[in-house]
Order: C-alpha cells, then sequence, then structure tokens
C-alpha cells in the first residue's frame, strides 16, 4: 500500500543575516543596527535586518534613505545573494541525510519528501526535532512544518506561527486563517484579493471560482494555487540537481582474466578522468579504481593525494602498484575510475623568473610515502589550540581534512626541542620565590649565568583537575654558553600541594 505523502517544509527567516554573522568576522557588536542591502531601482533596498536594526525600525523591503531617517546610526552591507543561494545549494545535498527528494524552495527555505520515511528517526515529531537541532548547529534558526502537500508545508512553515508544526488532520481548517500571500501569489495579484476583501485562504475558499475567473487570467487564478494546497492538483517536488563526482567508465568486450589488465585500463581511465576534472577546474584528492568481476563482485584500489592533482604521470604513478595487484578472479568486463574526493584547482604557474618553490615535489614525495608505508605511518606536525606548550602540537596524518590550527598569537621565544615530557630537575637558588641559580640535570651541575623571566603559564582549567598548579618559566644560560627552559611548578602556600617542583622542558640552540 502506498505511503500517505508526507511534506516537510524548512525556512530560515533570518538566514542572510545569519550566515554574514557566520562567516563575515565582522568587528561589529552584538547589538549593531546592520543591515543588508541590494540595488533597487530608486536606491539601496534593505534584503535583510539584524534585531538591533529591526527595533530600530528598518524593515526588509525598505529603502535605505527612509530607515536610515529614522536611526542615522545603521550599517549597511552589500548583501550577498549570490553566497546565499550557494549555501542553500549545499544544506540542499546535506539535508538528502533525511529524503532522497529535497527540493530548494527559493533562497531561504528547503521542501523535503519525508514520506514513508519518518519511522527511521522516530516518527515525525522526533524528525522535526533532529531537523531543527542539526540546523541550530550550523548557527540557523528554523521553522518547521511537515504536511499532506508541499504548499500546506511551505504555507505552515512560513505564516503558521509556530516553529514546528505538523499538520494531520483538518488541515484545510489550519489553512483558512493564514494570508492569501502564504499560497505563494504573485505580490500584485495579492495586493488586489486584499483590495477586494479577501484577506485570508478561508475568505479566498468562499468565492466561486466564476467570479473569479472574470478579473484574472487563468494562469493567475488564485484558486488555482488553492487547489494545489488542497491537494485536488498535483505539485510534485523538484529535486535539487546533483553534481557527480568526476568518473571515467571503461567497458570489455571480453572479460579480462589476466592480472596486468586493472594497469593497463589504468592507462586508459587517466586521461578521461583528468579531462574531466581539467573542465570543471578541480583536482584530485582520492582516487579509487574498480574493476566489477564477472561473478558480480567488485575489487577496488584507491590512494589520496596530499595536495589536489590531475597530473596523468603523478596519479598513474600513485595507482599503478595498487591496480596491478587487483585480482581478477574469474575475470574483469569493467572498470570505474572514480574521484570521490576532490577540491578546486584553478590553472597555476609557480614562477616566472624565480625557482620553482618545490611544494608539488614535496607532496608527490608524500603521496608516495603514503602509498608505500601506508597513510597512518606518514604525519605532519600540527598546531592545536592551548597555551601550555606540551599540548600546543601534535601530529596529524598527512592526508587528513584537518588542517593546522591557528597560532596562540603568543610573541614568547620558544625553544628548538621541546622535550616530551618535562623532567624534573634540583634547583637551588637564594629565596624560594627567586631566580634560580644552579640546577642538576641527568647528573650533571649547571651553574647558571644568565637567566631571564619568569613567564607565567596557568593551567587550563576547564580541562586540568583542580589542583593543578601554575608554572613559572625561565630561559637561563649556563656557564659553558649552553641555554635550557626550565619552569618552576607551583607557589609556596598556594594550597595545592607541597613545596615547589623544577622541570627542564626545552632546549634552545
Amino acid at each position: 500500500m502506498k505511503p500517505e505523502q508526507r511534506i516537510l517544509s524548512v525556512w530560515w527567516p533570518h538566514l542572510a543575516i545569519e550566515r554574514w554573522k557566520r562567516a563575515s568576522g565582522h568587528d561589529f557588536p552584538p547589538d549593531a543596527p546592520v543591515v543588508l542591502t541590494i540595488d533597487g531601482t530608486h536606491g539601496l533596498v534593505i534584503s535583510a535586518v539584524t534585531k538591533a536594526a529591526a527595533g530600530s525600525g528598518a524593515r526588509v523591503g525598505a529603502r535605505l534613505t527612509d530607515a536610515r531617517a529614522l536611526d542615522p546610526s545603521l550599517v549597511a552591507i552589500p548583501a550577498d545573494l549570490a553566497g546565499d543561494e550557494a549555501w542553500v545549494e549545499r544544506l540542499a545535498r546535506w539535508a538528502s541525510r533525511w529524503s532522497p527528494l529535497v527540493e530548494i524552495d527559493g533562497r531561504d527555505g528547503l521542501r523535503l519528501d519525508v514520506s514513508g520515511v519518518s519511522h527511521l528517526f522516530g516518527g515525525e515529531a522526533a524528525l522535526v526535532e533532529d531537523v531543527q537541532q542539526r540546523f541550530a548547529a550550523l548557527g540557523l534558526s528554523s521553522r518547521v512544518a511537515v504536511a499532506p502537500t508541499p504548499a500546506v508545508a511551505r504555507a505552515l512553515a512560513r505564516f503558521g506561527g509556530g516553529s514546528a508544526i505538523i499538520c494531520s488532520e483538518n488541515w484545510a481548517a489550519q489553512l483558512a486563517p493564514l494570508p492569501v500571500a502564504a499560497l505563494r501569489l504573485e505580490p500584485a495579484i495579492v495586493r488586489t484579493l486584499e483590495r477586494l476583501g479577501l484577506k485570508t485562504i478561508g475568505a479566498l475558499a468562499g468565492v466561486p471560482r466564476r467570479a473569479l475567473a472574470r478579473r484574472f487570467r487563468e494562469a493567475d487564478n488564485p484558486l488555482d494555487a488553492l487547489d494545489r494546497a488542497l491537494g485536488r492538483k498535483s505539485e510534485p517536488l523538484i529535486a535539487t540537481p546533483t553534481e557527480l563526482p568526476p568518473r571515467s567508465l571503461l567497458r570489455l568486450e571480453e572479460p579480462a582474466t589476466y592480472p596486468e589488465a586493472a594497469a593497463q585500463a589504468l592507462e586508459r581511465l587517466i586521461p578521461d578522468l583528468v579531462a574531466q576534472l581539467e573542465q570543471r577546474h578541480l583536482g584530485a584528492r582520492r582516487l579509487a579504481l574498480a574493476g566489477f568481476r564477472v561473478d558480480g563482485s567488485i575489487a577496488v584500489a584507491s590512494v589520496a593525494t596530499s595536495i589536489p592533482s590531475r597530473e596523468p604521470k603523478h596519479l598513474h604513478r600513485l595507482l599503478a602498484e595498487k591496480a596491478a595487484a587487483l585480482d581478477p578472479e574469474f575475470g574483469f568486463d569493467a572498470f570505474a575510475l572514480e574521484a570521490s574526493w576532490t577540491e578546486a584547482l584553478g590553472a597555476a604557474q609557480e614562477s616566472l623568473v624565480e625557482e620553482p618553490s618545490g611544494t608539488r615535489d614535496i607532496a608527490r614525495l608524500i603521496d608516495r610515502l603514503c602509498v608505500k608505508l601506508g597513510p597512518d605511518r606518514v604525519r605532519r606536525p600540527r598546531a592545536r589550540e592551548s597555551h601550555v606548550p606540551e599540548r600546543a602540537s601534535g601530529w596529524a596524518e598527512t592526508l587528513s581534512h584537518a588542517g593546522g590550527m591557528a597560532s596562540t598569537g603568543s610573541n614568547r621565544k620558544r625553544p628548538q626541542h621541546l622535550l616530551d615530557q618535562p623532567e624534573a630537575i634540583a634547583v637551588i637558588y637564594a629565596t624560594p620565590e627567586g631566580v634560580p641559580r644552579r640546577f642538576v640535570w641527568r647528573r650533571a651541575v649547571h651553574d647558571i649565568a644568565r637567566v631571564e623571566g619568569p613567564e607565567r603559564i596557568a593551567p587550563e582549567w576547564w580541562r586540568a583537575p583542580s589542583n593543578s598548579r601554575l608554572r613559572d618559566y625561565y630561559r637561563v644560560e649556563d656557564s659553558t654558553g649552553r641555554r635550557y627552559w626550565i619552569y618552576r611548578e607551583g607557589l609556596i602556600g598556594d594550597g595545592r600541594g607541597g613545596a615547589p617542583v623544577w622541570y627542564l622542558h626545552g632546549l634552545f640552540g
């Protein structure tokens, strides 16, 4: 039995502003009256407002000059409509986690066909909650409605007055008090209906069709929109177009049973794949060669690259050895080479007059090492968000998605060699809180000739236990000219342990 149609509509009423706050890196205070503007016939027109700007009288659709007459402190920023549309397209692809059929609804919404799938999420109420929570995690406030038809779902999400509405029975009665603009009519038609006194959908539904047919053309008849909302006329959703990853296919006339078949197919597949990458200005980060056997099984060889690449020789060198290791068993009858992970890559020239930087050569070397040794055995240093020296850096897989973190912004000098674990030392000093005069490390006595410090580093209270102690770091130089980085952990009477303990943490030079 075919399940009843259920459509989920998502509307982001503040998408442009929330995206601007997320991506702009602005320096405005949170309560700044900011408006986003577009070019209009008679000057700039407001397309989105912050809460502070709305409180001062700014409205969407008003001219900027009129809004500034009410509040001269308004900050006007050009709207990025193309960026908003691109982001909605990305959100539509991301929303396929809830439905295989997702339609983009204007610049600020989506409609999903969730017929027969809500039970996978624990019911429609749990599905709506999951949708709102996931978009909230992206910084988007949303209003969601589920209804039997696309038009009803859209009308309730945008004009229903609630953040989450599930419509099941008597949905015609829920539509009646909504304004006629909820039927997605042209503004001119809405104005005409309001002048006629037909301001709500219920009032419109009570008018004979012949009476409206005399005033509106058949294509603009608002009763057609009402019929679509009530399910009398079909309104199929239009799926968001998805661009498939670059893929090259080779079909064989006869099954190939010899081991060299995959490597030979690679020589024909790579040029075609590279041509697709060039046409779409992409570079491959992960390639997968699939060999389809006659018995229905599939053999796969995959590699990844450290930077985007579409150089045929390099890609062939990475995949050739793994392709040769594919077992044909009863024979391959087709091969496919797909770039499952790609990144933007335009035409580039390293230098005209200087020597090449060598970045690509290093990347090729890393890729070959990863193929030979395995990606988990080739690592790169990575900065981390921490002011504690031993936690401020670490290692990450070279081919991982994660990039380097921003530095903590400290301009302090750090030793060239940092010990994996600080080593305890015995220190002699004139006073307990004074500078060190001599220390013993690994059974060797070091007389301190010069000292600089202290540099105080507090523990990370949100991560460390409550009894963690602060550190006072010193840069010291002994009588032989060797320089060290030592620190005293704790203070006398700090209530977090006994006497302070000294450690050596790094070496300079």
